[in-house]
């Protein structure tokens, strides 16, 4: 055991669109929203994580917010840098040692990322006291966390639905032997809820409360069999200006979801065309797999089951399959090290 090793720390981040995780000593420490406040003029950090998606929609022309990552890659470097210092300081373990102790850390990334974004990646990571990086892919340490054995000669397919993106990968001997990124996910869902209730309804709805309706009644299709209760939204109406409120139903989310699902239907249709032979009938013994927080959404698995005439399933933890995964890569990093980029 070196020097460094004692003075260094191991850490797993999965710096999503929408939140970002972190696992310290196999537990998961941090699990925020991907969100920073600043304060316009001094560009002085206010708020990190929860506190700072409270105060999103809700800020006066001092303070703004910002969301550092787009599409599952770094939209605002500083922002990021800062977020990324912030959400590390608040690892329990971490705050009470005298000094900063120097990072090992394993940061997951979209399967569609280009060589600059991985380059921003790892300087956000560099700034924020990372002394060695390893860069693993989303799909690759989504099927680690759901407890797929990647490193086998066998297909295995993942669907990992996050915030910015969903990634469709084929794994096989431990690479992605074909995969798809679309920029459809629980980012798009959002916007196309508020979108729906803006020409429906004429009510101009905020991004959380958007958000809080994909949650509490989102669906992929319109006849569930236990389907959950009508959702109370309030809003502004756009015709005369006053608060409103109206009652929607589960049925109507589906309406207003069904051009994004059926853009993800396509592109799992597409990564099936393009997989070798083989690897597909691993797939048809197999089935499909589902990781990331879009895929809570109620009907999804049976939608694209329905489309696929695959099984599919489920993890059981689908929002922390991902920095699971980071996880247990990083831990054994010597068994996957033919998974991660340095």
């Amino acid at each position: 055991m070196g020097l460094f090793d004692i003075f260094s720390e191991d850490v797993a981040i999965d710096l999503g669109t929408a939140n970002t995780l972190i696992i310290h000593k196999d537990k998961v420490v941090v699990d925020a929203p991907s969100i920073v406040a600043m304060d316009r003029v001094t560009n002085e950090i206010l708020a990190v994580g929860h506190q700072a998606m409270q105060m999103h929609g809700k800020t006066h022309e001092q303070i703004k917010t910002i969301r550092p990552l787009k599409d599952g890659v770094i939209a605002d470097f500083v922002a990021s840098e800062k977020m990324i210092r912030e959400l590390i300081k608040n690892i329990p373990t971490l705050k009470n040692k005298m000094f900063n102790p120097s990072l090992r850390m394993v940061i997951c990334i979209p399967s569609g990322i280009t060589e600059v974004e991985k380059r921003a990646v790892k300087d956000s990571a560099e700034k924020a006291n990372a002394k060695e990086v390893y860069l693993i892919y989303e799909p690759m340490a989504a099927a680690i966390g759901i407890g797929v054995d990647v490193l086998e000669p066998k297909g295995n397919m993942i669907i990992d639905i996050g915030g910015g993106t969903t990634e469709i990968a084929v794994l096989a001997l431990g690479g992605i032997v074909c995969d798809k990124s679309v920029k459809v996910a629980g980012d798009v869902f959002t916007s196309d809820i508020s979108y729906y209730m803006r020409t429906h309804h004429n009510l101009y709805v905020g991004e959380r409360t958007a958000e809080r309706i994909k949650i509490e009644v989102g669906a992929a299709l319109d006849d569930l069999p236990n389907p959950p209760d009508d959702m109370d939204v309030q809003g502004r109406d756009l015709l005369t200006g006053k608060p409103k409120q109206i009652n929607i139903s589960y049925k109507e989310v589906a309406k207003a979801l069904e051009k994004s699902i059926i853009r993800i239907e396509d592109a799992v249709m597409e990564t099936l065309t393009i997989t070798p032979p083989e690897l597909a009938a691993d797939i048809y013994n197999s089935g499909i797999y589902l990781a990331g927080g879009g895929s809570m959404l109620r009907g999804l698995d049976k939608r694209i089951s329905q489309k696929t005439d695959l099984p599919v399933y489920v993890a059981e933890d689908p929002l922390r399959a991902v920095v699971r995964g980071t996880g247990i890569a990083l831990k054994n990093i010597e068994k996957y090290t033919n998974l991660l980029m340095k």
